[in-house]
């Protein structure tokens, strides 16, 4: 191969004994075309500057252009170099004339295409069958690569974007750096058989340590910026911690980088219009201006600060918005609901959009002194009352005959879903968003206790204590949440009215971190791990003493009857990542092989040491992760944040 200067337009014949086409090369501009600008890419290191980007940036060459052509080393040559290429065998390829005819956006894909079946299968583009087929096809894959490499115009220069700002959070200690590191760049896998291995999972990690470093009040490491982003990018549980940890420098990347802007929207507020001297003007300049991921994350900020002025801004342009838009821009008003709140979402009732309605219709209903609230209160209370000719009374229920426009109006969907009866659809309705403090009065006077526990007529009950369940989660009703959960220890686990366990782990929600943890630990010691899974998933980390210990010793029981570990699988994860860390000494007995029974599963008892040792191990590197961040603390941890 020799190199000899070359044209700057693709288009023009390069001197060559190869006469190249007048086609412009896949992904490269035509002749005519004006190159538009390029996004610079930036780095957040020291002596950090920008370097205009090439078309080759964005586009880039297909997988396997350099391992088929053998052509280079993957190195991006300059465009202003000029490259003519001879075969290596020093003769024209044989299918240079057809070649040159045969080329279009597809000849790439075509000539990998035929390396990969192999040329007795698939002839080349414009190739003839025979002994020189493979060569030829070399060839022209070798000149191909360097066309599609020296045939692209080099960009416009982009304007220097603005430098990144800094960020006044004290750095990270350099262990706790390293560990960041480490986190981010752990590929979980798996153990033959698909079996978990012993080694700890370190990005199951990573949350916890990203809250315990915004908490000691750190700032991210520059360098690891990239990684960050692209890990919230992947798992958008990972976002809040991420970017906040991430700072205002991640916003300046999102800014550069599209694979970023996530971020942008994720972030409330986004960076825009912060508060200070012209705040308000600049806020309504972008809800005006801005783009609909940058006015949901303004709205979102404005709410979380200044409440009035948010649901003034949204009232402003109310009217010409798009329905999808206002349904996202009304969910917004979830965050500081407040009774300020009931007459922008008593107009949102008559909107002509049924999502919209019905969403108005659950924030007013999570408002007991709103009208809507009174109105559905009225409606339910028809349905329900209090039978005195049982003994004991019980709780007699009529559910409506019909669907009104006044009740459609206030959320009330008409149309049953499939598989369900129309009146038992509407009564459901009707009872979860009526207050629950209807209830006393209109039944005797008894408590939530008490009427939950009376009997109710005619196979109702289900239906109505499911409701009572929505309702109580949707008012954070504590008093009825704890009523409709009953004791852990009850026969029916978890009390007559959580008819499944995602309701119950619902109810757990309105409850305190202490309560909800002593309640799971006495519903695991009565039942067992068997439904524990989403009640422990409710429960605050890391888990309170008593609940730690009632999960190590089911799952002990659980291995000496010589059950399979991987049944308790997503337990055990759990334990990995909730287990207070000081709880590492307890296993260490648990770590030993057990003798396994007559009806043991062959061989669990191995994989239960296996399990354990895992669990350990990610125990004691949690306490080290702990250790390395309160290195440097410059902040208290809050309860509950430590790895």
């Amino acid at each position: 191969m020799t190199r000899t200067p070359a044209p700057t337009d693709p288009s023009v014949p390069t001197p060559t004994t190869v006469p190249w086409p007048s086609v412009a090369p896949t992904g490269s501009p035509t002749p005519d075309a004006t190159p538009a600008p390029a996004q610079p890419r930036a780095s957040t290191g020291p002596g950090a500057g920008t370097e205009p980007a090439t078309d080759a940036d964005t586009a880039g060459s297909p997988p396997g252009a350099d391992s088929v052509a053998g052509a280079g080393t993957g190195a991006r040559p300059d465009p202003a170099a000029e490259v003519t290429a001879r075969p290596a065998s020093g003769r024209p390829p044989a299918v240079s004339s057809a070649h040159a005819s045969a080329r279009g956006p597809g000849v790439w894909e075509e000539l990998v295409t035929s390396a990969l079946l192999g040329t007795d299968r698939r002839t080349p583009p414009g190739g003839e069958r025979g002994p020189g087929a493979a060569a030829a096809l070399l060839d022209a894959a070798a000149a191909e690569t360097v066309r599609r490499r020296a045939g692209l115009r080099p960009a416009r220069a982009a304007r220097r974007p603005e430098p990144a700002p800094e960020d006044p959070r004290p750095a990270l200690p350099e262990a706790a750096a390293r560990r960041l590191a480490t986190l981010l760049t752990d590929r979980p896998g798996t153990a033959g058989g698909g079996r978990r291995g012993s080694a700890p999972d370190l990005m199951e990690l990573l949350p916890q340590w990203l809250a315990t470093a915004n908490a000691r009040g750190f700032a991210a490491p520059p360098q690891a910026l990239p990684a960050l982003l692209d890990a919230a990018r992947g798992r958008t549980d990972l976002r809040p911690a991420a970017l906040k940890f991430a700072g205002p420098r991640a916003l300046w990347l999102a800014g550069l980088n599209p694979d970023w802007r996530f971020a942008l929207r994720a972030t409330p507020g986004g960076g825009t219009a912060p508060p200070g001297s012209g705040a308000s003007e600049r806020a309504r300049k972008l809800w005006a201006e801005g783009l609909f991921a940058e006015r949901v994350a303004l709205l979102a900020s404005l709410r979380a600060r200044d409440a009035v002025g948010a649901r003034e801004l949204l009232a402003s342009t109310w009217a010409t918005e798009r329905a999808e838009d206002r349904l996202m821009f009304l969910d917004s008003l979830r965050t500081g609901l407040e009774a300020a709140d009931e007459p922008f979402l008593e107009q949102a009732l008559a909107d002509r959009s049924r999502n919209v309605r019905a969403t108005a219709a659950e924030l007013l209903s999570a408002l007991p002194q709103s009208a809507l609230a009174a109105r559905m209160a009225a409606r339910a209370a028809t349905c329900v009352s209090l039978d005195r000719t049982r003994t004991p009374p019980g709780i007699a229920v009529e559910a409506p005959h019909e669907c009104d426009a006044s009740m459609e109006r206030d959320g009330v969907v008409a149309k049953p879903p499939a598989g369900r009866g129309e009146r038992s659809w509407w009564f459901g309705q009707l009872m979860e968003a009526a207050p629950l403090a209807t209830w006393p009065a209109r039944l005797g006077g008894r408590t939530a206790e008490e009427i939950v526990a009376l009997p109710v007529s005619d196979g109702w009950q289900g239906e109505l204590h499911a409701a009572w369940c929505r309702a109580a989660v949707r008012q954070r009703d504590g008093v009825w949440a704890r009523a409709l959960l009953g004791a852990p220890t009850a026969p029916e686990a978890g009390g007559p009215g959580a008819v499944s366990l995602a309701e119950r782990a619902k109810l757990l929600g309105t409850l305190g971190a202490g309560e909800r943890a002593e309640w799971v630990a006495g519903f695991i010691s009565t039942h067992g791990l068997s439904e524990a899974f989403q009640l422990l998933g409710m429960c605050g980390v890391p888990w309170a003493t008593p609940l730690g210990r009632a999960v190590v010793d089911a799952l002990n029981i659980a291995r000496d009857a010589g059950s399979y570990p991987w049944s308790f699988s997503g337990v055990m994860g759990l334990a990995e990542r909730c287990l207070d860390p000081s709880e590492a000494g307890r296993l260490d007995g648990l770590l030993a092989i057990p003798d396994e029974p007559e009806d043991a599963s062959p061989g669990a008892g191995g994989y239960w040491a296996e399990a354990f040792q895992r669990l350990v191990t990610t125990l004691r590197l949690r306490a080290a992760m702990a250790e390395e961040l309160r290195a440097g603390s410059c902040g208290t941890a809050p309860q509950g944040t430590a790895p």
